[in-house]
């Protein structure tokens, strides 16, 4: 796919979260897709394949939240990489707001996401979700 179509792609998914529909994202996923948590902080590391990652990172991530919207502010295409600067509004199931900003790198081969990279506010996420922390 062009980077065209990849930027796209992102535009359709980004427009499907931003009116609560999480599985936008990941019906786009490759089986072998990862997800990677970069730095030192709790969540750190790498969730692979797919089946591991929504079951045990995202699906429990989203257990701890209510309203969850993300809405992308910056889609960036070149070749197999996408970047988006997103923001999100939601609640922790505690009542504490949850409005988290990220900046994802997606790589997409063939029209399925195979890779995330997502920078987000880490010291929000260590004061109000539990942690997840990969095995």
């Amino acid at each position: 796919m062009s980077a065209e179509e990849n930027k796209k792609l992102f535009q359709e998914i980004f427009e499907q979260m931003a009116e609560g529909n999480g599985r936008a994202l990941t019906d786009a996923m490759a089986d072998e897709c990862r997800w990677v948590f970069p730095g030192a902080w709790s969540w750190s590391g790498v969730w692979e394949p797919k089946e591991r990652l929504v079951g045990g990172m995202l699906r429990p991530l989203m257990t701890q939240l209510t309203g969850y919207r993300v809405r992308a502010e910056l889609i960036l295409a070149d070749g197999d990489r996408v970047v988006v600067q997103a923001r999100s509004t939601s609640t922790t199931k505690r009542g504490e707001s949850y409005d988290q900003t990220y900046c994802f790198i997606f790589r997409v081969a063939d029209g399925r996401i195979t890779e995330v990279v997502e920078h987000c506010d880490t010291s929000l996420v260590e004061r109000v979700l539990d942690p997840i922390v990969p095995a």
